[in-house]
């Protein structure tokens, strides 16, 4: 199977938002490949409308292979089922997707998913997570894929990595979201209700 990667970069009123994270996970991506040659992502990006969209660069080993727009509505979560896997592997953002979306599957009635690996939470299907204690932001640091946000908000010390086991959830009191196109969004927590098991 051929091996494909996307970026999803969210573009507003023509402004693109955060790229430089996104031209690094890029780059990074294609030096795992063997790959030492790059094109400017942004140079890509030609925004249909001035509405807020979701833009998705699709690449391999060989360059762009495609570049599309969505209207973007973000998505309420009020609940995360907890989801064990201790094999999954999705260090690169491959549009093949087929593990996260049967995990996903499995939500029932939960709003999205949050994988737990060897006994430590991880990533929800479409975000990192952050989780706050104490006056500060934690994120796992036994993430599945390194996401941009997460990267930027690491970088300017908002949040903290630290290893978070899955007994350990309830102990927190605010959890959040990370993604390139709802930031870092803090979700309403309730107590035995938001992380289902």
């Amino acid at each position: 199977m051929k091996n494909e990667f996307f970026e999803t970069i969210k573009v507003d009123d023509a402004k693109i938002y955060n790229i430089e994270y996104h031209q690094t996970r890029y780059e990074k991506t294609l030096k795992s490949l063997g790959q030492d040659a790059y094109f400017d992502l942004a140079s890509y990006i030609k925004a249909p409308t001035n509405k807020l969209l979701r833009c998705k660069i699709i690449y391999d080993a060989k360059g762009i292979q495609s570049v599309e727009y969505f209207s973007y509505l973000k998505r309420k979560i009020n609940s995360l089922k907890l989801i064990y896997n201790d094999n999954i592997e999705y260090n690169l953002k491959f549009t093949n997707r087929n593990t996260i979306n049967s995990l996903y599957e499995q939500k029932e009635k939960c709003d999205d998913i949050l994988i737990v690996k060897n006994g430590y939470i991880t990533d929800t299907s479409i975000a990192n997570i952050a989780l706050y204690k104490d006056g500060i932001w934690y994120t796992p640091k036994q993430t599945l894929l390194d996401g941009t946000t997460r990267n930027r908000y690491i970088k300017t010390e908002k949040i903290i990595q630290k290893d978070i086991k899955v007994e350990e959830l309830y102990s927190f009191s605010k959890v959040a979201l990370l993604n390139a196109m709802i930031d870092f969004d803090i979700m309403s927590l309730n107590k035995g209700d938001f992380f289902v098991k």
